[in-house]
């Protein structure tokens, strides 16, 4: 016998009616409180820091229209002077990238909550990791200046060390988000650990990790020049010498040939991105 289902009674739908629009008109006013929440922050800060000063930002755009007409036109005399420090700003680059995966794979692996041997090795690798990306890498560039002299060296060393806080907390959560398909599977065919990472884990985030390094490779090169006003070596180094001297036209050009080079990497990144990752 078929049985007959009645229609939902009118009241029925008005009740689920009232109840959906009830949640909805809740989590609108959720929605609006934690935007209106940030806003406020926002503007707090920012007069916090002076930004909604008006009269002192307009007098800074006044000086800054003053000081871009003192470095122009730009002077290229010294250009072939400046090939060697360019140089050095992008070894320092590659150098420091490579230091911070050498440093940042082992710590990533060990700070990672699916590859980690124990809860007290997870977190004393992510301690690490935190204190490694604490300290700016302008101060630590300037304690291995204090150490090493000046020159490239303490510029890679600071990149490297600061970098390797950095990629290593990415590598540890890419690691973290692998599928657990391939990894128990490596352990049910009798897998050593190692093998494990080697198989289950590393050649699922290889990709990411790719990623992770060239964009940090090229962040690395921008930050070359931070750390050459310490006396880090690179480009940096001739461009706080020029504006010590107020040689504004040979800033502007110095400036010129870093956003060229800049653009040339962040160009060659995103073909090893698109190439790799």
């Amino acid at each position: 016998m078929n049985r007959v289902l009645s229609p939902p009674a009118a009241g029925d739908e008005h009740d689920r009616f009232d109840s959906v629009s009830r949640r909805t008109r809740v989590g609108w006013g959720r929605v609006f409180g934690e935007v209106s929440a940030v806003i406020i922050l926002i503007v707090l800060c920012a007069y916090a820091v002076g930004l909604l000063d008006a009269g002192r930002m307009a007098a800074g755009m006044v000086d800054i229209v003053d000081l871009l007409t003192q470095s122009w036109p730009p002077d290229f005399t010294d250009l072939d002077s400046w090939w060697h420090p360019l140089w050095d700003s992008l070894s320092m680059s590659v150098a420091a990238t490579a230091l911070a995966i050498l440093l940042s794979v082992p710590i990533a692996l060990l700070g990672a909550r699916n590859t980690s041997p124990h809860p007290a090795v997870y977190w004393a690798a992510r301690m690490m990791l935190n204190t490694l990306r604490s300290v700016p890498e302008l101060i630590i560039a300037i304690v291995f200046v204090a150490a090493v002299g000046f020159g490239a060296l303490p510029g890679a060393l600071a990149l490297g060390i600061h970098s390797a806080g950095m990629v290593g907390k990415f590598f540890a959560e890419a690691i973290e988000h692998a599928d657990q398909a391939p990894i128990e599977a490596a352990r049910a065919v009798g897998a050593t650990p190692p093998q494990v990472i080697l198989h289950g884990v590393l050649s699922q985030v290889l990709p990411q990790m790719a990623d992770v390094t060239i964009y940090r490779w090229e962040y690395n090169f921008r930050a070359s020049v931070v750390v050459g006003v310490v006396g880090a070596g690179g480009i940096g180094f001739e461009l706080i010498a020029a504006l010590r001297t107020l040689q504004y036209h040979k800033v502007a050009a110095i400036l010129l040939l870093i956003l060229a080079t800049v653009t040339v990497v962040d160009g060659f990144g995103g073909f090893l991105r698109r190439r790799f990752a």
